[in-house]
């Protein structure tokens, strides 16, 4: 039986609940999170026990080695934390240099950065939570002890996985294999997979609160793993690392405000593209010139973001400027009735698992977590179930770049949470998961909920597109025909899709502030699902 295989249209309502909601991309990790709130958890120590369940549940798109970010509202405040890793003190430019490499590796020793999630987690109960962390991580330690059936899109993208590591012939992956493939092969939709090491360090890090893998025994095995492979990652850098509590960014789009993590992060790219597009001819569902508006918006933040967006430190440009009507004015200015190749901004002269959480007292949080790409490096420290990340990738060997690679620095990221506020009170958390899709899927969710007016299912099952380089455009297999031709016809160079895995993985939980009902949406393009009380 093809599990992936469903010839018919579906349709899929939203939800509604009144004490809790967690909406995610596996079910049994918003099982998790409602069984936490059941007994005695709130937003937060849901949002703890769903993410940790993600790392057992789905981890060809997220792992404990990985990145996070989240947008935590309570009572009538957004916190903002920054849970990504620096580049280790032995990462620089004359080591990749006397390495050989003109570009840092995608895959392997070299791109480890060091991980947040961990940290991400003990940070948020110690600060949020109503139960210690312990508690939050129980249910994914039984999954990870008990074993779970896959779910189809996990199985298709395990296999995926499988055929990429299989094709390096490097002993580098050999953990992976044995971790993730213990049989010889990849798990399949419907079997059975269980972890015993990932239980295990699960286990220390919620007894320790995170200590035993900053500088316990989980250090010293990442250690003893990397530097017995000539990688960089050193306990001293794990040591030496402290999650961010950051400002949010924002921007009043039409009477709400849509609220981003700062950078490195690139979430300032969908404020910037909304307020370019706030600038032009106002928005009509479904036709030709709002499309190509919203298409050249979005390319001309992209590409800003991908010329600045680095360490705030290290930008060339402030992000006040940034958010600025000068700036929106300015770029909009260059919106023609065709398709334009962008060009970055002259300087002024002087496989991501995302979930939301809300509780009955009106708590609500954004959560994003990464390893980057799939299961990041493929890297694995024997016994553990530490899957390291990627993302040293996404760093320039450039020296005169702003995201130059540099100890202790922290890369242009592209996890992102969203939140979305209304005349100071919560609407709720949003999120599309999926690399440089994410701040597109931002930008397409904002402007179906607040310009077209679509329930928080239907704004996650609207046809997306995603801008890909110069005037190229990708559109999903159901996107509509007679917009993607007439596209064409104004210059963009449409090319239609037959997976639409590329297009952002979202979740969104809306908030009633009088009545305190909580409407969810959760993703078709996934094995999403909406866990209720």
């Amino acid at each position: 039986m093809d599990y992936l295989y469903n010839p018919y249209s579906t349709i899929r309502h939203a939800a509604f609940a009144r004490k809790g909601m967690v909406a995610t991309s596996q079910p049994l990790a918003a099982q998790a999170g409602i069984e936490i709130m059941q007994k005695g958890g709130n937003a937060i120590d849901a949002a703890i026990a769903t993410a940790a369940a993600l790392t057992v549940v789905e981890p060809t798109s997220n792992g404990i080695g990985g990145d996070a970010f989240a947008l935590v509202w309570m009572k009538d405040e957004l916190h903002g934390l920054n849970a990504s890793g620096p580049a280790p003190e032995r990462l620089t430019l004359e080591a990749m240099r006397e390495a050989g490499y003109g570009k840092i590796p995608t895959y392997g020793f070299k791109p480890i950065t060091v991980p947040g999630v961990p940290k991400a987690w003990a940070e948020l109960a110690k600060r949020f939570g109503n139960l210690p962390l312990i508690e939050s991580l129980a249910p994914a330690i039984r999954y990870a002890e008990e074993g779970f059936p896959l779910t189809p899109i996990l199985g298709k993208y395990w296999r995926i996985a499988y055929n990429k590591f299989k094709a390096q012939d490097s002993s580098e992956f050999d953990d992976w294999f044995k971790t993730f493939a213990t049989d010889g092969h990849p798990p399949a939709t419907g079997d059975m997979w269980k972890s015993p090491g990932h239980a295990k360090t699960l286990r220390l890090i919620g007894e320790t609160d995170a200590d035993a893998f900053y500088t316990g025994e989980l250090a010293d095995a990442i250690d003893a793993h990397v530097a017995g492979h000539n990688g960089y990652l050193r306990k001293s850098d794990l040591a030496k690392y402290k999650v961010e509590w950051v400002n949010p960014i924002s921007t009043n789009y039409k009477g709400y405000d849509v609220w981003e993590i700062p950078p490195s992060g690139q979430g300032v790219v969908t404020l910037m593209a909304l307020n370019i597009f706030s600038e032009l001819s106002p928005a009509v569902p479904n036709t030709v010139k709002t499309l190509h508006e919203q298409i050249e918006a979005m390319k001309l933040a992209f590409v800003d973001g991908k010329a600045f967006i680095t360490e705030e430190r290290d930008m060339p440009i402030n992000v006040e400027h940034l958010l600025s009507t000068e700036y929106a004015k300015k770029r909009a200015q260059l919106i023609t009735d065709r398709a334009a190749v962008p060009e970055p901004y002259d300087l002024p002269k002087s496989g991501t698992v995302y979930l939301a959480a809300a509780d009955e007292e009106g708590n609500m949080v954004s959560f994003i977590q990464s390893n980057y790409m799939g299961f990041g490096s493929g890297i694995v420290v024997p016994g553990t179930g530490i899957a390291l990340q990627n993302r040293g990738v996404d760093f320039s060997l450039d020296p005169s770049h702003p995201n130059v690679l540099k100890p202790g620095k922290r890369s242009f990221n592209t996890i992102i949470p969203g939140f979305l506020t209304k005349n100071g009170q919560a609407i709720g958390p949003f999120g599309i998961m999926g690399g440089f899709m994410q701040p597109q899927g931002h930008f397409q969710v904002v402007i179906n909920t607040i310009d077209y007016e679509l329930n928080p299912q239907a704004t996650l099952d609207a046809p997306r597109w995603q801008w890909i380089v110069g005037n190229k455009v990708h559109v999903e297999p159901n996107f509509p025909n007679h917009l993607a031709q007439a596209l064409t016809r104004l210059g963009h160079e449409i090319v239609p899709t037959l997976d639409n895995g590329s297009f952002g993985r979202g979740q969104i939980i809306w908030r009633n502030p009088e009545t305190g009902v909580l409407a969810g949406g959760t993703e078709s393009r996934t094995d999403g699902t909406i866990a209720v009380w």
